[in-house]
């Protein structure tokens, strides 16, 4: 299975998640929240307890910050998959300017009182 785990009440998060669910068609991902029990306890399972942005679950494999990001636009419909090519910028780089963002993600983008709910038609996808 294949698990993007988000901050369901960051708005960018969400927002992102909602881009992923238009250009993934295939419904490759399925989703879950870091705030939700499931997301603790595969957090927790990974030892990934002390991330608080996203994570990309590939089976047993696992991937944070900038590495989840450029994993997933792999399996987006359209143009996003060129986006990959930012893997060939040194992680260090990456991940720094990832996490200057989600360090500020609540100042910049705001924050949900609640995690976002999903519609009726992708609520199959996330995972509670």
């Amino acid at each position: 299975m294949n698990i993007i785990m988000f901050d369901g009440v960051c708005n960018v998060c969400s927002s992102a998640v909602e881009f992923i669910i238009r250009y993934d068609t295939n419904a490759y991902f399925y989703f879950a929240s870091l705030q939700s029990d499931f997301g603790k306890a595969l957090l927790k399972k990974h030892k990934l307890e002390d991330v608080d942005s996203i994570v990309f679950i590939q089976g047993e494999t696992f991937f944070t910050y900038s590495d989840a990001v450029i994993e997933i636009t792999k399996y987006l419909d359209g143009r996003w998959k060129y986006l990959t090519i930012f893997k060939y910028i040194p992680k260090t780089i990456r991940d720094f300017i990832y996490k200057y963002i989600a360090k500020y993600r609540y100042r910049i983008f705001g924050r949900r009182d609640v995690c976002m709910m999903p519609s009726e038609k992708n609520k199959s996808r996330f995972l509670e």
